[in-house]
């Protein structure tokens, strides 16, 4: 990786969160910026011109109760003036009976066109659901600024939108930026993007049961503590990836909160992750960090040890869903490479 992959992945960074932002507000502009004008999607219930769901989608939203689409584990391969990538998505849906948390991910392919990264295809892959009876609390106005405070809405009605059109109004004038970065402040942005896709590897590795691309992300001499198990990398490998299709109908690692400090070959990271799985007639939602010290060896990085810290978790009788609601999205995650995101990778 070079300078060329950090700036092309902050465009796109940017597109996909301009999309989830686009959804979200039921703003039709938003969303299809993130999008060239020829770009085509897939997501099940409709393939075609991507400005045609930009439509329907923004024209839905403005109608709906709130949505809120996290958009994570953006893993970006670049070349040249095309990359793909994949990304998690935990999508908040609410209607006046039922809240639901959608796990899913976004396969994308992208181009930089005009010096503007956007994308070209977007293949939308479901993986799984929680969708209980709806407990949510939004009086009308607040009553209590206690508990409500600016409230989320669609459009120009969004408090976010207001606040960040305030911010900007209030910003000084652009000068040109001619500072040019020291080589050890680029090698230690770029080795944190190297980092970065350990653990996008790791959850891939993990959740298609993928035990060659979950060994590459650990050194031979390797540590990982879970609790569950505690030993080597390698045999973490071995382990995690028979354990979880073994018992489990599907698994979903989202992860946030990424801190990455790099000092020469050594470094040290902590993620937050939130793992949803379906086992036994049960949803468990585990939350918890990585924590982890990697080193770069002959130009390499990958993880020396991996300690998981538990936080919180939760556990219910199943609502995972494969009709009614969900039956349109047609595009489903499986364990091992008969998954969707194989061939993506394999088409750069």
């Amino acid at each position: 990786m070079g300078p060329h992959d950090l700036i092309a992945r902050a465009g796109i960074k940017t597109a996909l969160a301009n999309h989830s932002r686009g959804v979200d507000r039921a703003d039709a502009n938003l969303l299809g910026a993130a999008y060239h004008p020829d770009a085509t999607v897939d997501y099940g219930f409709f393939q075609g011109p991507a400005a045609q769901l930009v439509d329907m989608l923004a024209s839905a939203q403005k109608g709906s109760l709130p949505t809120l689409h996290r958009t994570a584990n953006m893993w970006i391969k670049v070349k040249g003036d095309r990359a793909i990538s994949e990304s998690y998505v935990m999508a908040y849906v609410e209607d006046a009976e039922m809240q639901r948390i959608v796990f899913g991910r976004y396969l994308d392919s992208h181009a930089c066109r005009n010096g503007e990264w956007r994308l070209t295809h977007r293949t939308y892959v479901l993986d799984g659901s929680t969708n209980r009876p709806t407990t949510a609390m939004r009086p009308d106005p607040p009553v209590d600024n206690t508990h409500f405070g600016a409230a989320g809405a669609k459009g120009a009605a969004d408090a976010g939108r207001t606040l960040i059109a305030l911010a900007e109004a209030s910003f000084p004038g652009v000068k040109p930026v001619t500072a040019q970065p020291d080589a050890a402040a680029l090698d230690a942005a770029l080795s944190k993007l190297a980092i970065h896709d350990l653990s996008m590897a790791y959850c891939r590795g993990v959740d298609r049961a993928d035990v060659e691309l979950l060994k590459s992300v650990f050194h031979e001499d390797s540590t990982v503590l879970t609790g569950a198990f505690n030993g080597s990398g390698p045999a973490f490998c071995e382990h995690i990836t028979t354990t979880c299709p073994g018992n489990m109908d599907y698994c979903f690692h989202s992860v946030a909160n990424q801190w990455i400090e790099v000092k020469g070959d050594h470094a040290v990271g902590e993620h937050y992750a939130i793992a949803h799985v379906t086992a036994g007639g049960n949803d468990l939602m585990v939350g918890g960090r990585y924590v982890d010290s990697y080193e770069r060896r002959d130009g390499v990085w990958k993880i020396k040890s991996r300690t998981f810290v538990y936080d919180w978790t939760t556990t219910h009788p199943t609502t995972n869903m494969q009709g009614d609601f969900y039956a349109a999205l047609k595009n489903r995650g499986e364990w091992g490479k008969g998954d969707p995101v194989y061939a993506l990778w394999a088409s750069l």
